[in-house]
Protein backbone atom coordinates (compact mmCIF):
# COMPACT_ATOMS: atom_id res chain seq x y z
CA UNK A 1 0.00 0.00 0.00
CA UNK A 2 1.38 3.31 -1.00
CA UNK A 3 0.80 5.92 1.82
CA UNK A 4 0.80 9.44 0.94
CA UNK A 5 0.51 12.36 3.77
CA UNK A 6 -0.56 15.72 2.93
CA UNK A 7 -0.69 18.52 5.73
CA UNK A 8 -2.40 21.49 5.35
CA UNK A 9 -3.43 25.20 6.46
CA UNK A 10 -6.73 25.19 4.41
CA UNK A 11 -4.41 27.96 1.75
CA UNK A 12 -4.66 27.44 -2.27
CA UNK A 13 -1.40 25.99 -2.40
CA UNK A 14 -2.12 23.41 0.08
CA UNK A 15 -5.34 22.54 -1.92
CA UNK A 16 -2.95 22.19 -4.97
CA UNK A 17 -1.21 19.51 -2.93
CA UNK A 18 -4.16 17.49 -2.05
CA UNK A 19 -5.44 17.94 -5.34
CA UNK A 20 -2.11 16.43 -6.72
CA UNK A 21 -1.87 13.83 -3.98
CA UNK A 22 -5.41 12.37 -4.49
CA UNK A 23 -4.63 11.96 -8.20
CA UNK A 24 -1.47 10.51 -7.32
CA UNK A 25 -3.14 7.97 -5.07
CA UNK A 26 -6.45 6.99 -7.51
CA UNK A 27 -5.41 3.59 -7.49
CA UNK A 28 -6.94 1.10 -5.27
CA UNK A 29 -3.39 0.34 -4.05
CA UNK A 30 -2.73 3.56 -2.39
CA UNK A 31 -4.08 5.87 -0.06
CA UNK A 32 -4.00 9.75 0.84
CA UNK A 33 -4.27 10.88 4.79
CA UNK A 34 -4.71 14.67 5.29
CA UNK A 35 -2.90 16.62 8.58
CA UNK A 36 -3.93 19.78 10.35
CA UNK A 37 -1.91 20.76 13.31
CA UNK A 38 -2.52 23.64 15.25
CA UNK A 39 0.21 25.32 16.71
CA UNK A 40 -0.46 26.36 20.58
CA UNK A 41 -0.29 29.34 21.30
CA UNK A 42 2.23 29.34 24.41
CA UNK A 43 3.04 32.35 26.66
CA UNK A 44 5.05 33.23 29.85
CA UNK A 45 3.92 34.52 32.99
CA UNK A 46 6.40 36.02 35.36
CA UNK A 47 6.25 34.19 39.43
CA UNK A 48 6.45 35.95 42.42
CA UNK A 49 10.59 35.87 42.30
CA UNK A 50 10.41 37.15 38.64
CA UNK A 51 11.54 34.29 36.96
CA UNK A 52 9.25 33.53 33.35
CA UNK A 53 7.49 30.24 33.91
CA UNK A 54 5.07 28.59 30.71
CA UNK A 55 1.33 29.67 30.94
CA UNK A 56 -0.11 26.10 31.68
CA UNK A 57 -1.80 24.73 28.92
CA UNK A 58 -5.91 25.82 29.00
CA UNK A 59 -8.19 22.71 28.30
CA UNK A 60 -11.22 24.70 27.08
CA UNK A 61 -9.23 26.64 25.17
CA UNK A 62 -7.44 23.74 22.98
CA UNK A 63 -11.19 22.00 22.21
CA UNK A 64 -12.07 25.57 21.04
CA UNK A 65 -9.11 25.51 19.01
CA UNK A 66 -9.59 22.00 17.82
CA UNK A 67 -13.71 22.63 17.23
CA UNK A 68 -13.19 25.37 14.98
CA UNK A 69 -10.36 23.43 12.73
CA UNK A 70 -12.34 20.44 12.73
CA UNK A 71 -15.03 22.81 10.86
CA UNK A 72 -12.12 24.40 8.36
CA UNK A 73 -11.10 20.67 7.80
CA UNK A 74 -15.00 19.96 6.98
CA UNK A 75 -15.09 22.84 4.73
CA UNK A 76 -11.97 22.46 2.94
CA UNK A 77 -12.17 18.97 2.17
CA UNK A 78 -15.64 19.64 0.67
CA UNK A 79 -13.99 20.97 -2.29
CA UNK A 80 -13.04 17.40 -3.28
CA UNK A 81 -14.87 14.23 -4.39
CA UNK A 82 -14.04 11.22 -2.82
CA UNK A 83 -13.04 9.93 0.87
CA UNK A 84 -10.07 10.38 2.80
CA UNK A 85 -9.06 10.19 6.62
CA UNK A 86 -7.92 13.20 8.16
CA UNK A 87 -6.16 14.10 11.57
CA UNK A 88 -5.98 17.45 13.50
CA UNK A 89 -2.95 17.73 16.11
CA UNK A 90 -2.71 20.25 18.55
CA UNK A 91 1.05 20.90 19.39
CA UNK A 92 4.24 21.58 17.63
CA UNK A 93 4.10 21.17 14.00
CA UNK A 94 7.09 19.46 13.11
CA UNK A 95 7.07 17.17 15.96
CA UNK A 96 3.24 16.07 15.10
CA UNK A 97 3.84 15.97 11.20
CA UNK A 98 6.75 14.03 11.74
CA UNK A 99 5.33 11.40 14.34
CA UNK A 100 2.09 11.46 11.88
CA UNK A 101 4.98 9.92 9.00
CA UNK A 102 6.29 7.89 11.65
CA UNK A 103 3.15 5.99 12.65
CA UNK A 104 1.41 5.62 8.93
CA UNK A 105 4.43 4.51 7.69
CA UNK A 106 4.41 7.04 4.81
CA UNK A 107 5.58 6.52 1.39
CA UNK A 108 5.83 10.37 0.42
CA UNK A 109 4.60 13.58 1.93
CA UNK A 110 3.23 16.24 -0.41
CA UNK A 111 3.04 19.76 1.09
CA UNK A 112 2.17 23.34 -0.85
CA UNK A 113 4.26 26.29 -0.71
CA UNK A 114 4.42 29.29 -2.10
CA UNK A 115 6.97 29.25 -4.65
CA UNK A 116 9.22 32.65 -4.16
CA UNK A 117 7.81 33.47 -1.50
CA UNK A 118 9.51 30.84 0.16
CA UNK A 119 9.53 28.08 2.76
CA UNK A 120 8.91 30.78 5.50
CA UNK A 121 5.60 31.90 3.89
CA UNK A 122 4.05 28.29 4.15
CA UNK A 123 1.38 27.57 6.79
CA UNK A 124 4.03 26.07 9.67
CA UNK A 125 7.08 28.48 8.61
CA UNK A 126 10.24 26.92 9.51
CA UNK A 127 8.65 24.07 10.91
CA UNK A 128 7.86 23.55 6.52
CA UNK A 129 12.13 23.61 6.28
CA UNK A 130 12.34 20.73 9.13
CA UNK A 131 10.15 18.83 7.39
CA UNK A 132 11.98 19.00 3.86
CA UNK A 133 15.38 18.70 5.42
CA UNK A 134 14.75 15.77 8.04
CA UNK A 135 11.63 13.80 6.80
CA UNK A 136 12.30 9.81 6.78
CA UNK A 137 10.39 10.14 3.22
CA UNK A 138 10.47 11.88 0.08
CA UNK A 139 8.87 15.10 0.15
CA UNK A 140 6.97 16.94 -2.82
CA UNK A 141 6.67 20.97 -2.57
CA UNK A 142 4.72 22.81 -5.32
CA UNK A 143 2.86 25.68 -5.57
CA UNK A 144 0.65 25.83 -8.77
CA UNK A 145 -1.74 23.40 -9.78
CA UNK A 146 -0.29 20.26 -10.77
CA UNK A 147 -1.38 16.98 -12.99
CA UNK A 148 0.18 14.14 -12.51
CA UNK A 149 0.29 13.40 -16.35
CA UNK A 150 1.99 16.49 -17.08
CA UNK A 151 4.96 15.02 -14.86
CA UNK A 152 6.80 13.82 -18.43
CA UNK A 153 10.55 15.27 -17.84
CA UNK A 154 12.48 14.94 -14.36
CA UNK A 155 15.31 17.12 -13.73
CA UNK A 156 18.06 14.49 -10.92
CA UNK A 157 20.59 17.09 -9.72
CA UNK A 158 23.39 15.77 -8.13
CA UNK A 159 27.11 16.47 -7.64
CA UNK A 160 27.89 12.85 -7.74
CA UNK A 161 29.90 12.83 -4.95
CA UNK A 162 27.44 12.17 -2.30
CA UNK A 163 25.37 9.92 -4.32
CA UNK A 164 23.43 7.25 -2.49
CA UNK A 165 21.83 3.55 -3.14
CA UNK A 166 18.92 5.04 -1.39
CA UNK A 167 18.65 8.41 -3.09
CA UNK A 168 18.86 6.32 -6.41
CA UNK A 169 16.70 3.86 -5.39
CA UNK A 170 14.14 6.32 -4.47
CA UNK A 171 14.18 8.45 -7.90
CA UNK A 172 14.12 5.45 -9.61
CA UNK A 173 10.31 4.75 -8.32
CA UNK A 174 9.55 8.44 -9.37
CA UNK A 175 10.57 7.81 -12.79
CA UNK A 176 8.23 4.52 -12.23
CA UNK A 177 5.66 6.26 -10.76
CA UNK A 178 5.39 9.16 -13.57
CA UNK A 179 6.86 6.65 -15.92
CA UNK A 180 9.04 10.41 -17.12
CA UNK A 181 12.26 10.49 -18.47
CA UNK A 182 15.19 11.47 -16.09
CA UNK A 183 17.32 13.94 -16.75
CA UNK A 184 21.13 13.80 -14.95
CA UNK A 185 22.52 17.46 -14.20
CA UNK A 186 25.72 18.46 -12.77
CA UNK A 187 25.87 22.08 -12.21
CA UNK A 188 29.53 23.51 -12.53
CA UNK A 189 30.10 26.77 -10.71
CA UNK A 190 33.86 28.60 -10.38
CA UNK A 191 34.29 27.13 -6.85
CA UNK A 192 33.53 23.26 -7.81
CA UNK A 193 34.28 23.11 -11.71
CA UNK A 194 35.29 20.02 -13.29
CA UNK A 195 35.71 19.49 -17.32
CA UNK A 196 32.61 18.61 -19.31
CA UNK A 197 34.20 15.38 -20.54
CA UNK A 198 35.00 14.03 -16.70
CA UNK A 199 31.51 15.18 -15.66
CA UNK A 200 29.72 13.83 -18.35
CA UNK A 201 31.68 9.67 -17.93
CA UNK A 202 30.86 10.33 -14.05
CA UNK A 203 27.09 10.63 -14.78
CA UNK A 204 26.96 8.29 -17.44
CA UNK A 205 28.59 5.40 -14.92
CA UNK A 206 26.52 6.43 -12.10
CA UNK A 207 23.51 5.66 -14.84
CA UNK A 208 25.15 2.37 -15.72
CA UNK A 209 25.94 1.18 -12.34
CA UNK A 210 22.64 1.84 -11.46
CA UNK A 211 21.02 0.49 -14.31
CA UNK A 212 19.25 3.97 -15.07
CA UNK A 213 16.78 4.02 -18.02
CA UNK A 214 15.51 6.53 -20.56
CA UNK A 215 17.93 9.34 -19.64
CA UNK A 216 19.79 11.89 -20.61
CA UNK A 217 23.06 13.20 -19.78
CA UNK A 218 23.62 17.41 -18.77
CA UNK A 219 26.48 19.50 -17.50
CA UNK A 220 25.40 23.15 -16.96
CA UNK A 221 27.48 25.48 -16.14
CA UNK A 222 26.52 29.12 -13.62
CA UNK A 223 27.85 30.95 -10.82
CA UNK A 224 25.67 29.55 -8.42
CA UNK A 225 24.05 25.85 -7.62
CA UNK A 226 20.45 26.44 -7.31
CA UNK A 227 19.87 29.01 -9.92
CA UNK A 228 22.37 26.76 -12.33
CA UNK A 229 19.17 23.83 -11.34
CA UNK A 230 16.60 26.04 -11.84
CA UNK A 231 17.58 27.65 -14.87
CA UNK A 232 18.45 24.24 -16.46
CA UNK A 233 15.27 23.07 -15.87
CA UNK A 234 13.73 26.19 -17.56
CA UNK A 235 15.66 25.99 -20.18
CA UNK A 236 13.89 22.28 -20.68
CA UNK A 237 10.83 22.91 -19.29
CA UNK A 238 11.21 20.52 -17.34
CA UNK A 239 7.69 19.31 -14.74
CA UNK A 240 10.04 18.31 -11.76
CA UNK A 241 13.16 18.64 -10.13
CA UNK A 242 14.54 16.04 -7.80
CA UNK A 243 17.38 16.32 -5.50
CA UNK A 244 18.59 14.90 -2.71
CA UNK A 245 19.44 16.76 0.61
CA UNK A 246 21.82 16.33 3.68
CA UNK A 247 19.34 16.91 6.30
CA UNK A 248 21.91 19.26 8.51
CA UNK A 249 20.73 20.47 11.90
CA UNK A 250 22.10 22.96 14.53
CA UNK A 251 25.36 24.27 13.38
CA UNK A 252 25.78 22.33 10.49
CA UNK A 253 22.67 24.03 8.84
CA UNK A 254 23.20 26.97 10.04
CA UNK A 255 27.07 27.56 8.66
CA UNK A 256 26.35 25.05 5.15
CA UNK A 257 23.20 26.00 4.41
CA UNK A 258 20.60 24.01 2.37
CA UNK A 259 20.58 23.88 -1.51
CA UNK A 260 17.15 21.68 -1.42
CA UNK A 261 15.69 24.47 0.56
CA UNK A 262 17.41 27.33 -1.82
CA UNK A 263 15.75 25.18 -4.83
CA UNK A 264 12.38 25.38 -2.87
CA UNK A 265 12.35 28.86 -1.95
CA UNK A 266 12.82 29.60 -5.75
CA UNK A 267 11.23 26.99 -7.72
CA UNK A 268 8.02 27.24 -9.79
CA UNK A 269 7.97 23.83 -10.54
CA UNK A 270 7.23 20.75 -8.22
CA UNK A 271 10.42 19.92 -6.60
CA UNK A 272 10.86 16.37 -5.27
CA UNK A 273 13.23 15.70 -1.98
CA UNK A 274 14.65 12.68 0.11
CA UNK A 275 17.05 12.66 2.73
CA UNK A 276 20.53 11.19 1.56
CA UNK A 277 21.62 8.70 4.36
CA UNK A 278 24.68 9.20 6.47
CA UNK A 279 27.16 7.14 5.84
Amino acid sequence: MFRVLVPVDFSEEAANALAFAMELTSSGSAITEVIHVVEYPIGAAIDPVGMAVPTPYDPEFIDLLRENAEKRMGEFLGKFKGAMSYAIEVGNPFFEITEKITKMDANLVVMGTKGASGLKEFFIGSNAEKVVRRATCPVITLAQPTRVEDITDIVFATNITDISEQLVMHVKQLQNIFNARIHLLRINTPNNFERDEVAGTALEDLAKRFMLKDYTINIYNDVYEDQGILSFAKKIDASMIAMGTHGRKGLGHLLSGSLAEDVVNHAKRPIWTYQIPKK
